[in-house]
């Protein structure tokens, strides 16, 4: 099979499996060539039910660029372990941010650039991609690989810096302790944040914790928050604090995820906040 028909099968898999709402996201998993954000094969990858190192981690057979379109990890850098996501859950948020034609998204922790790119297909050049990327050289190729798109900009940076202009989306695709509320402030009114919220586990390799992703949209005088998917992803550095990963394990193990604002007012902890901090509460 050609690879464009390989490409297309692969995005309207994803449009069925994660009930994609968007077609214009499908249209951009079904354009975008991932192999060229991953390095030459062959590709050390891992299944979506696979632990970070577990028996459903194996090598391809060749480095024909049609082994990496499936509901797969693929390794960029296997010496360090890190991976580019399963496209079934990276999916799943980007559809949950509504991206339009001209919407301007922040991406934190864009790795070598391939969600970017997703991204940047479906805003157009009428919009505009920031992708911040705290290691060098996975900063320095994602310029390289996203070069090809004139609205988005790559910053080398731990992403947790105030920002000196609004987006209509922000994906945090590593895990924090808390919602930062320089990332708040950067949201427009009506604007959605993604932000995976994790814990450390002693079992988990260093720097993985796991947790849940949230969806927060800001509002008037508040911010809706839903839950999204259960995760296991790398930190986010400069958005970890050891008091909040302790409270939001303990928030986790009491079972129950009954939230749906966060508030930034101050207050006193009561039983409707789940999780409690010094500038924000999620609360029930």
């Amino acid at each position: 099979m050609k690879l464009d028909l390989v490409r297309r099968f692969y995005s309207e898999e994803l449009k069925s499996s994660c009930n994609l709402r968007s077609d214009p996201l499908v249209e951009a998993f079904a354009s975008v060539p991932r192999e060229c954000f991953l390095g030459p094969g062959p590709w050390w990858v891992r299944g979506a039910e696979a632990s970070v190192q577990g028996p459903m981690s194996w090598v391809t057979s060749d480095a024909d660029p049609r082994r990496v379109y499936h509901n797969i990890s693929v390794a960029i850098d296997p010496s360090r372990n890190l991976f580019n996501g399963q496209p079934g859950l990276l999916a799943t948020w980007l559809d949950a941010l509504q991206l339009e034609t001209g919407s301007h998204v922040l991406h934190v922790g864009c790795a070598t650039g391939y969600y970017s790119a997703v991204m940047a297909h479906v805003v157009g050049a009428a919009g505009r991609v920031v992708a911040v990327e705290i290691d060098a050289a996975l900063a320095e190729r994602a310029r390289e690989n996203l070069a090809y798109y004139d609205w988005v900009e790559v910053r080398q940076a731990d992403g947790t810096q105030a920002y000196a202009e609004m987006f209509d989306a922000i994906l945090i695709n590593a895990g924090a302790t808390h919602p930062l509320p320089s990332w708040l402030d950067a949201l427009r009114l009506g604007g959605r944040l993604i932000v995976p919220l994790t814990f450390t586990v002693d079992q988990m390799p260093a720097g993985i914790g796991k947790g849940g992703a949230l969806l927060i949209t800001r509002r008037e005088s508040n911010y809706d928050v839903s839950f999204l998917t259960v995760v296991a992803i790398y930190s986010c550095e400069g958005a970890r604090d050891k008091t909040m990963n302790d409270l939001l394990r303990a928030a986790f193990t009491r079972g129950s995820f009954d939230v749906r604002r966060l508030r930034r007012d101050l207050h006193e902890i009561s039983t409707a906040c789940w999780l409690h901090g010094e500038s924000f509460c999620l609360s029930s």
